[in-house]
């Protein structure tokens, strides 16, 4: 049965859905003011990983994850301009304009790591209606004030009915002190109170019409509106980055308590940082790598192109939980271990059965469905299908054999866990990954080289292998011919 580990109660527990058979999970997405980064790509697999194997286990799944396009401001949620507005001010655009076209590069992105795209994907300006409604509601609970046309959440007040600081383990005293007061927000009772909405100034492009001003809702609010629209007032599975916990989620919870007197969300999951030399990566570290840069090669940390797969490897091959530091020599090494667990794929799906099984079997489908039991854990389903190589490559290079019924069940769970839930395309990892005119190409020049064999040229025969294999191929002979792989 399956265990996540649940932000809120800190501790691991066995996954039950409010709905039996279905299960409503809402995550936190993309901010479409700029390219995605590595720090994206992590959640966005993250999450991908729960859902491909809530989907296995046979749940019908509701998956929301919403785009974030009125504007996310980076030190201060409620002071400044905002940044799709800004864009769309400077390049003379429709502030939607800018929306679209991160949007569209997000979605690209996204479908080139393998990352199944969410149910529902609701954006934040098509939702400034409920937002209002729900801002409305937290005022007639008497937690929110109004100031100069802008409303706020009264925390202290809040604080005094419901614990405040619950999900990151904070208390209001300490977040009293770690506040800083920040010009322009004289308009609060207290500098930790935030926004609900925001009354818009003369020159933000973004805003709408409100029953406290023209302006435009708060970061926090979107999130809270669209879940219990979505999902429910109450549902299973809310989540995000680890750097989304406070102030954001925290907030969330707030919002959710005080309008309609209870928290929403029943798992709260949270998946830690990429780091670049044991500093976060983020845009506002200006320490970021896009994907489009990691994939073609184009960024002064980078040895060499990465691709898609390799980038889902690497992420997988550490616990979501867990900090990730990167570094070309560590995506260097998950390239060498993709081509290996690629290698073993193929040549499994090549196999031919045998009367008996004559190697050593475990009972890897088992081993693997503990590893995801246990907190998703990626690292060791997949260190379990490296085990189970072995095998594999015995079989292969005819030292062993492998009855039908056994073939089957191998091949079976290496799809299973390989391609359905960890979402590894084997192909993008293999030479072969190209068009087929270049896979023919290079089929083309080995078969040559195999004529060349038999007719005994070997000289033809060496120039073609060592050609190729400057060339980056790695060329190895059969019994049954050749195989590749770059």
């Amino acid at each position: 049965m399956l265990q996540i580990y649940n932000t809120l109660t800190r501790q691991k527990e066995y996954f039950r859905p409010l709905h039996e058979g279905h299960v409503g999970m809402y995550v936190c997405g993309p901010t479409v003011y700029g390219d995605a980064h590595l720090g994206h790509a992590r959640p966005a697999i993250t999450f991908d990983l729960l859902y491909r194997y809530l989907l296995h286990l046979g749940y019908k799944v509701r998956y929301v994850r919403n785009i974030t396009d009125v504007g996310h401001l980076e030190h201060d949620a409620d002071e400044g301009e905002d940044k799709i507005a800004k864009k769309a001010r400077l390049e003379q655009l429709e502030p939607m304009e800018v929306v679209q076209y991160f949007t569209n590069r997000y979605h690209h992105d996204m479908e080139a790591l393998n990352v199944l795209p969410p149910t529902i994907e609701p954006h934040a300006s098509g939702h400034i209606i409920e937002q209002i409604e729900f801002v409305k509601k937290i005022l007639e609970k008497g937690y929110a004030y109004i100031s100069n046309g802008s409303v706020y959440m009264d925390v202290e007040k809040y604080a005094q009915d419901y614990p405040y600081g619950k999900l990151s383990g904070r208390n209001l005293e300490e977040i009293k002190t770690e506040t800083r007061e920040l010009d322009g927000q004289n308009e609060k009772k207290h500098s930790f109170d935030f926004a609900l909405w925001k009354k818009a100034a003369p020159e933000h492009i973004m805003h709408w019409p409100s029953p406290w001003s023209e302006g435009f809702p708060g970061w926090h609010m979107e999130c809270s509106t669209m879940g219990t629209k979505y999902l429910g007032e109450e549902f299973d599975i809310h989540g995000g980055g680890l750097d989304l916990m406070f102030p954001h989620h925290e907030a969330e919870i707030a919002q959710s308590c005080a309008a309609l007197g209870h928290d929403s969300v029943h798992y709260w999951m949270h998946n830690n940082m990429i780091t670049i030399a044991g500093k976060k990566m983020g845009k506002s570290y200006h320490n970021f790598i896009t994907l489009e840069q990691f994939f073609k090669g184009e960024h002064e940390l980078l040895s060499k192109p990465f691709s898609p797969m390799t980038i889902r490897f690497f992420i997988l091959m550490a616990h979501y939980r867990s900090t990730v530091d990167f570094s070309s020599e560590a995506l260097e090494a998950a390239e060498k271990g993709l081509a290996r667990l690629t290698e073993a794929y193929n040549r499994l799906m090549k196999l031919k059965p045998a009367d008996q099984t004559t190697v050593e079997l475990t009972n890897l489908r088992q081993l693997c469905e503990e590893a995801m039991e246990d907190d998703l854990n990626s690292p060791i389903v997949i260190s379990h299908l490296f085990d189970s190589s072995r095998a594999i490559n015995t079989v292969f290079d005819g030292k062993g054999t492998i009855s039908s019924e056994d073939l089957a069940e191998m091949q079976a769970v290496w799809k299973t866990f390989v391609v359905d839930i960890l979402g590894l395309r084997m192909e993008e990892n293999n030479a072969s990954a190209g068009t087929d005119a270049y896979k023919g190409a290079i089929d083309l020049l080995l078969n040559i080289r195999l004529a060349a064999k038999q007719n005994k040229d070997w000289a033809t025969s060496d120039k073609i292998r060592n050609e190729l294999t400057a060339l980056g191929f790695s060329v190895k002979d059969t019994k049954d011919g050749f195989e590749w792989s770059l």
